[in-house]
């Protein structure tokens, strides 16, 4: 007999089964890290042959492994992702707080092309990408590819689009009479933008910085391009493909290594998921 329960009931079903999808990679990799190799391969999505103590053995062979390399591959990862959140949010909400007060034909276009380049894929660019970058580190005498000046740029290219974007509809719900306030009492724009817009934009801020990232953090193409998987700079997503490389059957190994590189990001999105949520809503009323 259908009731008017039914449709939750089904809906809930539905939203069980996409979860267990969703998150059906991640047990086996996390169930797999407390096994050896002959264990995930007699029993690949069973609990049979996990052991803490092997999952020990098996972080203390990773982080250990000079193949690996994993504290240098982790420095270099937390090196890029946070000067390139800083870069971003700081020039993001710059550029955006501009481009919404001045109402020209140029901040117009301008915000356009912000918003035209999010629809542009990335393997369109990639291989131009490299040369360009190539060119211009031999025209300044800087080396933009496999260094981490270089792909931090590149980040902030590629992630400014969607920063700008977002932060743009934020700043246009924020009162245009506090910035009058602020130029009455003799701040400089300058000041107005530090001291009354950025406080301001500190939710949206939270809410772009985590999702780029999530997003730089676990990227490999852009790194595989831009370092090589050879190089001396690794991040770690580029790191445990050179890991596969090395052990291509030990997959206790392999799947500890990808469970090293996930675990900063889950803690930080189940940290600040409440701030995720909350910068998006904000800034969809505003």
């Amino acid at each position: 007999m259908v009731t008017k329960k039914t449709p939750k009931v089904v809906l809930t079903a539905v939203a069980i089964v996409i979860a267990a999808y969703i998150l059906s990679p991640f047990y086996l990799v996390l169930i797999n890290t407390f096994k050896n190799a002959n264990g995930i391969v007699a029993n690949p999505v069973s609990f049979v042959g996990a052991s803490f103590a092997q999952f020990k053995t098996n972080i203390s062979n990773v982080v250990n492994n000079s193949n690996f390399s994993f504290w240098s591959a982790f420095g270099t990862s937390a090196i890029i992702t946070v000067v390139s959140l800083v870069l971003l949010a700081l020039f993001g909400g710059m550029a955006a707080w501009v481009i919404c007060r001045n109402k020209t034909k140029w901040s117009t276009a301008i915000y356009m092309t912000f918003i035209a380049s999010m629809t542009i894929p990335f393997q369109v660019v990639m291989l131009p990408l490299v040369s360009t970058f190539r060119d211009v580190g031999k025209f300044l005498g800087i080396s933009m590819l496999q260094s981490i000046p270089g792909i931090i740029f590149a980040y902030c290219g590629f992630g400014g689009a969607m920063t700008v974007f977002i932060l743009t509809g934020f700043i246009k719900g924020i009162p245009y009479e506090l910035e009058e306030a602020a130029a009455i009492d003799g701040c400089s724009p300058e000041g107005t933008f530090f001291r009354i817009i950025l406080p301001l934009l500190k939710p949206v801020i939270v809410t772009v910085t985590i999702l780029n990232g999530m997003w730089i953090w676990n990227d490999y193409l852009l790194p595989s391009l831009m370092l090589g998987q050879n190089g001396k700079v690794k991040t770690l997503p580029v790191a445990v493909q050179a890991f596969v490389g090395s052990y291509v059957k030990q997959w206790d190994l392999i799947l500890t290594a990808a469970l090293l590189a996930m675990i900063p990001m889950i803690i930080v999105f189940l940290l600040a998921q409440k701030q995720i949520m909350n910068g998006m809503v904000e800034g969809a009323i505003k």
